[in-house]
């Protein structure tokens, strides 16, 4: 796939209108290859995410010793090997700039008899991966070798016989709590993650889609408490991928903001886990129908009609970081065009993301005319009627800045200009195409 580079520019645009299809969901897409792997048999996968993130998964798969075939465009098969029956990789894991890639694989890695050296690009091996291997190391994991503050490169040898652990979770993190899950899959007995908020539910579904015994139950005010028999026999099972809601904000938010668009998003996946930005959109007075609920590969989707709307600003509560974790940066964009203060509290979870994604929102938003505050880990938005713009974004390598930024301008006085984009590829490779579709302007 060829992948453009360079600077951006997003200039003011007429009224969106048309229909767009997000990509397959990224959370999904990477399980579906994973869970493929660890099954013995075919796995046949419909709507996969081809974005380099999940393309990294699959040649990782690969070097595990699955076969992996892309059939047509968003449609593969996995021929798995097994729980406990992975291939000693010949070389180095590549995980480009995935974190979520990496972090699982760490889980599947630890729960096997191999060694592995796990590594990624320039913004990777500045994400620290400290709070998933101390539970992998507690399951009898070793870590060989790692580069300072527990970053990759690292090399991890995993284990024939995982310890069965309870692991209380210092904080809501889908990614530790699937790597963990995912080690104990080879344990000969119970693994249980206990979280303090829900966080992310993917990997328990799927495991269970996949023939796993697992059990999900409350714990406390608002966590949860997820137990996994291990060493099931995963059986092979079709996955068809929904639409990506992290990925549907951008499209979302920009037919929001520029006045007069009327636009249908399809597909998009509903899982209450992932609809945070919806829920806040929705308070901030956003003009969004949701049509045609229904089901689709196990997770409940449905098509969305969003209108042009005049926005609030509201209060976004912590306890709601865990359902949209990863699209924050955009709702930034949303809160530079709205009536008033919002406040997005608890975003700790923000600062080891592919960049420090909360100074750098800040950073962009400040670049194009709007004066944001963060104090301890809360990010404050004073709205405004017209957005300068005008500015020049910095990205640190982090797509979900890139297309927030890009969003922006779609509705500033003045162009808005992002330093790369490059990276925008690791997620959603066709967003230009998509958006210019609906009337976008990019140059």
């Amino acid at each position: 796939m060829e992948v453009a580079t360079g600077r951006l520019t997003a200039e003011r645009s007429g009224p969106l209108a048309g229909r767009i299809k997000p990509p397959g969901d990224k959370s999904i897409s990477h399980r579906a290859l994973i869970l493929g792997l660890l099954s013995v048999g075919t796995t046949e996968i419909t709507g996969l995410l081809e974005g380099e993130d999940v393309i990294d998964t699959a040649k990782v798969c690969r070097a595990l010793g699955a076969r992996v075939e892309r059939l047509a465009p968003g449609r593969w098969r996995v021929e798995g090997c097994g729980v406990g029956s992975l291939l000693q990789p010949e070389g180095t894991l590549d995980f480009g700039n995935s974190g979520t890639g990496m972090r699982l694989m760490m889980g599947v890695v630890a729960g096997h008899p191999i060694t592995a050296m796990l590594d990624g690009d320039a913004s990777l091996r500045k994400r620290p991966m400290r709070r998933v291997l101390d539970p992998l190391m507690m399951m009898g994991a070793q870590t060989l070798s790692q580069a300072e503050g527990g970053r990759c490169p690292i090399v991890l040898k995993g284990t024939a016989e995982p310890i069965p652990i309870a692991y209380k979770s210092p904080v809501a993190s889908a990614q530790i709590k699937s790597a963990v899950l995912l080690a104990g899959l080879n344990s000969p007995g119970e693994t249980s993650v206990i979280e303090p908020e829900a966080s992310r539910d993917h990997t328990e579904k799927m495991l269970r889609y996949f023939g796993a015994a697992i059990k999900v139950e409350p714990f406390g005010e608002s966590g949860r408490k997820i137990t996994l028999q291990g060493r099931p026999e995963l059986k092979p099972a079709p996955v068809a991928v929904p639409g990506d809601p992290s990925s549907a904000a951008f499209a979302l938010v920009a037919a929001t903001i520029v006045e007069n668009s009327d636009i249908i998003i399809e597909s998009m996946m509903m899982n209450p886990l992932r609809t945070g930005l919806l829920t806040t959109l929705l308070e901030m007075g956003a003009d969004i129908e949701i049509i045609d609920r229904r089901e689709e590969g196990g997770e409940e989707v449905a098509d969305l009609h969003v209108r042009g709307a005049a926005l609030k600003g509201v209060d976004v509560p912590a306890a709601r970081a865990p359902s949209m974790i990863d699209e924050y940066p955009i709702l930034a964009v949303a809160a530079a065009f709205a009536r008033g203060q919002t406040r997005m509290r608890g975003l700790s979870e923000l600062r080891v993301k592919e960049s420090d994604r909360l100074e750098a929102v800040a950073a962009g938003l400040r670049a194009c005319g709007v004066n944001p505050q963060i104090i301890g880990d809360d990010l404050i938005v004073e709205g405004r009627e017209e957005v300068s713009g005008g500015g020049l974004v910095a990205t640190h390598l982090d797509h979900r800045i890139a297309m927030s930024f890009l969003v922006l301008g779609l509705a500033t006085q003045k162009p808005v200009v992002i330093d790369d984009v490059g990276m925008i590829a690791t997620s959603f490779p066709d967003f230009r195409a998509q958006m210019e579709s609906l009337g976008a302007r990019f140059s």
